[in-house]
């Protein structure tokens, strides 16, 4: 396929999938629960974090999260008591469990009184073409407060050769325009530095379309898929995660 038809059939995909109904199956219904910045960007972050896996499970215990949190994901995080986070502690979605959703809370208090929050992390630290350096920015303000090991890994690197799947989505969902009613356009940062959420699914259907090489799913091949879609629209290459994840999920391309 020519670059200006792969590019016209990219397009018309994305098109196709980024509508309302996109959301009765995806997890970024959860943050579309909300109306408050705040309340979308903690649990949107906290609904990435768990999103592999099952996507009813995801979106299942989402939810409870947000019961757990009374509703109210900034308060919570703001101005919890010992109490509160006591009633975490039988929370579990594969690996990620009470003591992971607890300490995470606490960080993101961390982040929120001491670094102006997650917005601001990802604003101070973007470079000048890419997000990626923020991530690892991102954890290492995370995990400065007191911390059990085990929840490390709930929180990718780039630096250390991770895709960073999730949050890359997370970004997706905070930095990209809300005018077809599925991202939120919340974030002032621009959508031309954001990278495609990449796992085994989005990574095979790239390779048949031939927007990568790498066999690995892993930062290298992130950036070989960054310099691909970029050249397909600079401005919004992430627009094509719709398109990419439509075609394994939906049409089993």
């Amino acid at each position: 396929m020519k670059k200006s038809e792969l590019k016209s059939f990219l397009d018309e995909k994305a098109a196709y999938y980024e509508n309302p109904t996109f959301l009765d199956s995806d997890p970024i219904q959860i943050p579309h629960l909300f109306s408050l910045k705040e309340d979308i960007e903690i649990i949107g972050f906290l609904t990435a974090t768990i999103a592999w896996g099952n996507r009813k499970s995801i979106i299942n215990n989402a939810h409870k999260m947000v019961a757990l949190m009374g509703n109210s994901p900034y308060d919570f995080v703001l101005n919890h008591t010992q109490e509160n986070l006591e009633a975490l502690s039988n929370f579990v979605h594969r690996t990620f469990n009470g003591t992971d959703f607890t300490f995470f809370i606490k960080a993101l208090q961390h982040l929120y009184t001491f670094h102006g929050g997650l917005e601001a992390i990802f604003t101070q630290y973007q470079s000048k073409d890419s997000l990626q350096p923020a991530i690892t920015e991102l954890k290492k303000h995370f995990f400065e407060i007191e911390h059990l090991p085990r929840s490390q890994k709930h929180l990718s690197d780039p630096s250390k050769g991770s895709a960073a799947k999730r949050i890359n989505m997370f970004l997706r969902w905070m930095c990209r325009p809300a005018t077809k009613g599925v991202d939120f356009g919340l974030w002032n940062i621009s959508t031309a530095k954001l990278s495609c959420p990449l796992d085994v699914h989005s990574g095979n259907v790239a390779r048949k379309l031939k927007l990568i090489k790498r066999k690995q799913n892993d930062a290298k091949t992130l950036l070989e898929l960054d310099h691909s879609l970029r050249k397909l629209d600079h401005n919004d290459p992430v627009k094509y995660d719709f398109a990419i994840f439509g075609l394994g999920v939906f049409e089993s391309f």
